[in-house]
């Protein structure tokens, strides 16, 4: 009887060996995607640097196989990057620990020279599969995939990225192919599985989980027309995905239910994806990063020390008061906007000596809120921070409407005062007036706006038709500064018009 026992336990202890000895390995990604140059916390506390260095050591510790991936826009966006031109924030990149990094656009608003300034030192891989780049000096630097093996499985991360015409300034991706995501995303998954004999294919992509335009490709597309992805990492929308909702599971076009996610903007969450690589399943998951991490990224001494160095410069600027504002312009509200049009109208007449007949803004070249009570020139820094100048054009009436119908298909834009447009939800114009008159097609306006729109910048390719009368030499956020001043010396305070020129109706 005791011999039989002893077999059974025997028996018994080799299944439980055998059990465990087939267990699957699994691959976690720690993902954060445009994180804009928040090195500290955000307004509202959330976010910050060195609680993400934490948190992503944490989940290393926890988790034997992983790849920690960066989705792009690592810059711009706070006075780190404006005073220091990404040298903070790519000099993390390796002390963060980023196995896998890709481009975004803002990447480029210094130029491919900039790139490959700090681009060429980091030992991150550098993916991207839709750019070709061999025209340019960073042919060597990035390449489309990148393969990571885990026990006998191999798992093929391949980067895509957006579509730099009408998003980026021509000027600063010079000799740049851009291939479309659809038609090269898809095709680089079945060539990692079917030739390189991967298990599973990773979709890195700054493109947005969806898009103004409906043919425009972004996650969801790509997905939907894909056979091959098995999983989806986004960024550029600044999209919340909520684990666990119906927008983080779409239906492939097998109907096999592929992850994708997405992490909002500034740092202030970081995403984790436990890929299962026995059957590809993914557990999909959002990290907080708040005060909670305050003391395990107390740890962190030496980063701390090194990114003082930087953050005295800062400092320096966000302490120096230069106006008063009288109520909170939140960031792309109506009032915000409406302000930043109108003192266009105003700062363009000194500058250009012409009469402007509207001012034209892109709201997303304001990059943050003008809280209520004092100003400082570190604030106006960043909510200004691209390397933008004023532009007075002279266009008629009919590129005109054209443009106003780009700006409605996007959700509205920034006009000066006296301008008033109603569109419909698919984005047609239904009217649009200045100062009470229907916008003629036939006549000729003088529109005052800044260079990446005079270029096409944000879609408004009806602005390259327009005939150039006044360039100024100077960043616009200067000339905002500047007025700003002019304002506290006179014994004002900001205001704002609070009224919608732009309505959907």
């Amino acid at each position: 009887m005791k011999k039989v026992f002893r077999n059974c336990l025997l028996l018994g202890t080799l299944l439980m060996s055998t059990v465990v000895g087939v267990q699957a390995e699994h691959l976690v990604f720690i993902a954060v995607n445009d994180t804009h140059s928040q090195i500290d916390p955000a307004s509202d506390g959330q976010g910050g640097l060195l609680r993400r260095r934490a948190i992503y050591d944490q989940v290393r510790r926890d988790n034997k196989n992983t790849l920690t991936v960066h989705v792009g826009d690592a810059v711009q966006g706070t006075t780190f990057f404006s005073l220091y031109g990404g040298e903070v924030e790519y000099a993390l990149i390796d002390s963060m620990g980023y196995d896998v990094i890709i481009l975004g656009n803002h990447e480029f608003d210094n130029g491919l020279d900039s790139i490959y300034h700090f681009y060429k030192d980091i030992k991150a891989e550098k993916l991207c599969a839709n750019y070709d780049f061999s025209a340019t000096k960073l042919h060597k630097i990035f390449k489309p995939y990148y393969i990571k093996a885990v026990g006998d499985k191999r798992v093929g991360v391949f980067g895509i990225n957006i579509e730099p015409k009408g998003l980026i300034a021509d000027k600063n991706y010079p000799g740049l192919r851009y291939i479309r995501s659809i038609d090269v995303a898809d095709a680089t998954a079945r060539y990692l599985k079917e030739t390189l004999g991967c298990d599973y294919a990773v979709m890195v992509s700054h493109i947005g989980y969806d898009s103004y335009n409906p043919t425009e490709p972004n996650d969801t597309m790509i997905i939907r027309n894909s056979h091959y992805i098995d999983l989806v990492i986004g960024g550029h929308s600044h999209t919340v995905i909520k684990p666990g909702s119906e927008f983080a599971q779409i239906p492939n076009a097998d109907g096999r239910l592929i992850t994708v996610g997405q992490n909002g903007k500034s740092g202030k969450l970081v995403g984790v994806y436990d890929m299962d690589l026995d059957n590809g399943n993914v557990v999909y998951s959002h990290i907080k990063v708040d005060n909670s991490w305050d003391k395990a990224a107390e740890e962190y001494t030496d980063l701390k020390a090194w990114l003082g160095h930087y953050r005295n410069g800062v400092d320096s600027l966000m302490n120096h008061v230069v106006g008063r504002s009288v109520v909170e312009l939140p960031h792309k509200s109506d009032l915000l906007t409406n302000w930043v049009s109108d003192i266009t109208l105003d700062i363009i007449k000194d500058l250009s000596g012409y009469k402007v007949d509207l001012a034209i803004m892109n709201k997303g070249g304001i990059r943050c809120a003008m809280p209520a009570g004092d100003i400082t020139e570190g604030l106006l820094d960043s909510m200004f921070p691209f390397d933008n100048r004023y532009m007075v054009l002279e266009m008629s009436g009919k590129d005109l409407l054209e443009a106003l119908g780009v700006m409605a298909g996007r959700g509205g834009d920034a006009l000066s005062r006296g301008m008033m447009v109603t569109y419909d939800k698919s984005g047609k114009v239904l009217s649009a007036k200045l100062n009470g008159k229907k916008i003629d097609p036939k006549k000729m306006y003088k529109v005052a706006t800044i260079d990446y729109l005079a270029n096409g910048g944000d879609y408004m390719v009806p602005l390259t038709r327009a005939k150039r009368l006044y360039e100024d030499e100077q960043k616009y956020g200067i000339h905002v500064l500047n007025y700003v001043k002019e304002l506290t010396a006179a014994g004002k305070q900001i205001k704002s018009v609070n009224e919608q020129r732009m309505q959907c109706k």
